[in-house]
């Protein structure tokens, strides 16, 4: 979706104290096969902070950098991956209470990892159809801390780590553009995330915990029964192209012009295989020397690592980031952004 008039005016993120691998390792939660394969070096712990708490510091930080009075908005969305709190309660309204009051819409978006890009793609269209609102805050949390998880074995070439992250986005001029956002799906592989566990009754009521490694191995043994893997795999790859190229194409730019790459907080492998070397770009130009130290944060990544080159000043004026992502579905999602001009807190 080529994006018109849309700016992000703040980023914030909270991100708990880091654990390094090197002591997971020593105290038997991570094989030390995996960290030499994986070359991660940290992961980012909340301990016992609830995700929603983490999102309103997140979200704060956004508010205070700019000066902004956080009641002036008009929409606010939620990502979430992961339980945020007692069932049957909604995580959005702790910081609608907190923060923007009760006349703004404040929704849950449930895209897993994706979750952000989901964000994106709503806010911006609400902000140029609703004719009325100026201003947007989208927020993402997790805290992967929980019985039925575990982070150091949750999925294959990554860690769970805590965190949230912020977007502050506005209709005004501001210091990044939004240029576009967009997202494909690969629903063959639906069942990748799913396995072979039963649709009810849902795991988290049996106290089933959440294993995406185990899951994704009884994916591959059907698949490679019933010859559908080898084409599923295929067509991930395809729709990254796809979904990057279109995106590109809408903001009126191709891959050349892209300076820097946010991808999923990844193994060093997975990083290069599947993202930089797939849309042929150095890993010097991706964020994984970053997102190594802090973990797979849900649907934080890209924008956690978007807030790291700002700060680092490794993203001037003219430069062009590519945020990309993939989550269950299989979906692909896609934003692009361009620096306008230095950040404003950093003034």
């Amino acid at each position: 979706m080529n994006v018109t008039g849309v700016y992000l005016k703040s980023i914030g993120i909270h991100l708990p104290p880091i654990t390094s691998i090197a002591s997971a390792v020593r105290s038997g939660l991570y094989p030390a096969a995996e960290a030499e394969v994986h070359e991660l070096t940290g992961v980012a712990v909340a301990d016992g902070t609830p995700a929603p708490e983490m999102a309103l510091a997140a979200a704060r930080q956004a508010f205070e950098r700019v000066g902004h009075p956080p009641r002036d908005i008009g929409l606010l969305l939620y990502a979430s991956s992961w339980h945020q709190g007692p069932d049957g309660w909604q995580p959005q309204y702790l910081l609608q209470r907190a923060l923007v009051g009760g006349d703004v819409l404040a929704v849950e978006v449930r895209q897993g990892c994706n979750g952000m890009f989901a964000a994106l793609e709503l806010a911006a269209g609400y902000l140029n159809g609703d004719g009325r609102s100026v201003h947007a805050l989208l927020v993402a949390a997790d805290n992967f801390g929980t019985p039925l998880i575990d982070r150091w074995r949750m999925g294959p070439g990554y860690v769970a780590g805590d965190g949230a992250s912020a977007l502050l986005l506005t209709t005004e001029p501001s210091f990044a553009r939004l240029l576009a956002v967009g997202s494909g799906a690969v629903p063959e592989a639906e069942q990748m995330h799913r396995g072979a566990e039963p649709l009810f009754p849902p795991g988290p009521t049996l106290a089933r915990p959440l294993d995406f490694a185990a899951r994704n191995s009884e994916y591959k043994r059907q698949a490679i029964a019933d010859g559908t893997g080898t084409a599923a795999l295929i067509r991930i790859h395809q729709q990254t192209l796809t979904v990057v190229e279109r995106t590109l194409a809408e903001a009126g730019l191709d891959i050349g012009d892209v300076a820097r790459v946010a991808y999923m907080n990844y193994s060093r492998e997975i990083v290069e295989q599947r993202c930089m070397a797939a849309l042929g770009l150095a890993m010097s130009r991706s964020t994984w020397e970053f997102g190594r130290t802090v973990g797979h944060l849900g649907a934080s990544d890209q924008v956690v690592s978007l807030n790291h080159l700002l700060e680092r000043g490794e993203l001037k004026p003219g430069d062009v980031m590519l945020l990309l992502g993939v989550g269950p579905g299989v979906t692909v999602s896609c934003a692009v952004v361009e620096i306008a001009e230095p950040v404003p807190w950093h003034g």
